[in-house]
């Protein structure tokens, strides 16, 4: 459980990069002709909402723990 909630935080990531890159590409290239700017940018709020979700799974099951206080 533990290497599985880190792979998928780390694939999202790296999907959510992808979908940056690829939104960024159809700007460029459509010059807002077409609906695949907004397709990409749908894709990454998905996949950013679907990252919190998971960094918290991975918080409230002990598989992400805060680092400690420098003053505690």
């Amino acid at each position: 459980m533990d290497l599985a909630i880190r792979a998928a935080i780390l694939l999202t990531l790296l999907v959510i990069v992808a979908s940056l890159g690829s939104g960024l590409f159809y700007l460029m290239k459509d010059r807002g002709d077409s609906r695949r700017t907004l397709n990409a940018l749908i894709v990454r709020i998905v996949l950013s909402v679907a990252l919190f979700l998971l960094i918290l799974l991975g918080f409230f099951t002990g598989v992400i723990t805060p680092n400690q206080s420098p003053l505690a």
